[in-house]
């Protein structure tokens, strides 16, 4: 029977955990704040905002949000992260994603300060990364690696498949899945013959987007399934693998919802004491 990878349980033990160093840091008179950028009114950036909100009043870390119309001037944002570079009393920034198509996300993300880049996107920290000597990992990575550590999940010497190739996920967590010393392939929208390449593998961690995209007659038995997707598709939520057609192969598998969702916002907390620790360090 396959285990089932909760985040919502280690997502809480790991909220418990920064509330206690947050407390720590209050003591000495350091306050952890973290400031979002939000661009425009879309949906589901709203939802994803509101349950960090929440997850930062549970565990006291400070949070305020400034907010622009979706048409704002890219000098304008750049200007403004600047300011919240220089700002003290600001520990960690982040830039709510996607953006309009008319700002450029890049140069958006290489204008934050790396010590307050609390996603973990800029290119400073990802290729601090690369070489194994970074603290500072996007949310979703650390959600990964948080549960594949929690259940014991051997690493070493495995075949890990990542399907999908972005900074948020799926190239920082090659880096990472290395450092563990698994055997790393990454799949994309150009492979060809995916199931040639799920069917060998040991782990896969998917993050595309796409419904279903996994079913049970393209893995092996005794696979470790983690699922990145979310899918809206007539009202409910789905992953990427097909959970309930998968689960009777899988020895590990993440649900959808309740996955790696609750713990990569738990994450993205933790991130921002970690930044605040280390701008009071010396």
């Amino acid at each position: 029977m396959a285990t089932i990878l909760d985040g919502k349980k280690v997502a809480g033990k790991l909220a418990e955990k920064v509330k206690e160093k947050v407390k720590f840091l209050n003591e000495q008179k350091i306050f952890p704040t973290l400031c979002v950028i939000e661009v425009g009114n879309d949906p589901a950036s709203k939802i994803y905002l509101r349950v960090k909100r929440n997850l930062a009043k549970q565990v006291e870390i400070n949070e305020k949000t400034i907010n622009f119309d979706d048409d704002v001037k890219q000098d304008k944002l750049i200007d403004t992260i600047k300011e919240l570079n220089n700002d003290p009393t600001i520990s960690a920034i982040m830039v709510q994603l996607p953006l309009p198509a008319h700002l450029d996300q890049s140069k958006i993300i290489e204008a934050i300060d790396p010590a307050k880049d609390a996603d973990g996107f800029h290119p400073y920290n990802q290729g601090k990364l690369w070489q194994g000597n970074s603290q500072v990992i996007p949310a979703t990575v650390r959600s990964i690696m948080s549960l594949l550590n929690e259940y014991d999940i051997q690493l070493e010497g495995k075949n890990a498949l990542i399907i999908g190739r972005s900074i948020i996920v799926g190239k920082p967590l090659a880096s990472q899945l290395l450092n563990k010393n698994a055997t790393v392939t990454i799949a994309h929208s150009k492979t060809q013959n995916l199931s040639t390449l799920t069917k060998k593998a040991d782990i896969i961690i998917s993050d595309v987007g796409q419904a279903h995209l996994i079913k049970e007659d393209m893995i092996k038995n005794d696979v470790v399934l983690i699922d990145v997707g979310m899918n809206r598709e007539n009202g409910k939520l789905l992953g990427d693998i097909n959970f309930q057609t998968c689960l009777p192969k899988a020895s590990a598998i993440t649900p959808v919802p309740g996955g790696v969702g609750p713990l990569t916002v738990a994450s993205l907390m933790y991130q921002v004491v970690l930044l605040t620790e280390n701008q009071n360090n010396g």
